[in-house]
């Protein structure tokens, strides 16, 4: 593997596992099987119980060809590099991983974490763009 690769899949290791672990935290408290909201408002509490800065719906806009054509408002943006988007879907398809690349190029970060609360294990994927 080529050693710039094996370091792009890397990229905020630490802090993808700590949201992560902050996520699993909010199931193990919550269950699984609410709305979204809820689970992106738990994490928040848990985030800041950690210490960590984050950004909960923030707009940013969306641009074709040098004009505004409407905005994304991400769940939670965690340290300026970590793009979160809460679920609560049957499982993590092709059609989530599709949109959060469009979200990590409209925010210019380079890191996605999809966290899915439907089921009584936490199902994630970190998309790297």
């Amino acid at each position: 593997m080529d050693t710039n690769e094996h370091e792009s899949v890397l990229i905020h290791r630490e802090l993808v596992y700590s949201i992560v672990g902050c996520a699993m935290e909010v199931l193990n408290q919550l269950g699984h099987g609410l709305n979204e909201k809820p689970y992106e408002n738990a994490i928040v509490l848990e985030l800041g119980m950690k210490g960590l800065p984050f950004d909960q719906q923030t707009p940013f806009d969306v641009v074709y060809k040098g004009t505004v054509v409407g905005e994304y408002i991400p769940d939670l943006i965690v340290a300026k590099a970590v793009v979160v988007d809460t679920k609560t879907i049957d499982k993590i398809t092709d059609n989530e991983r599709g949109q959060m690349m469009n979200y990590l190029r409209i925010t210019k970060l380079r890191v996605g974490l999809i966290l899915n609360f439907k089921h009584p294990k936490l199902e994630w994927e970190r998309i790297v763009l």
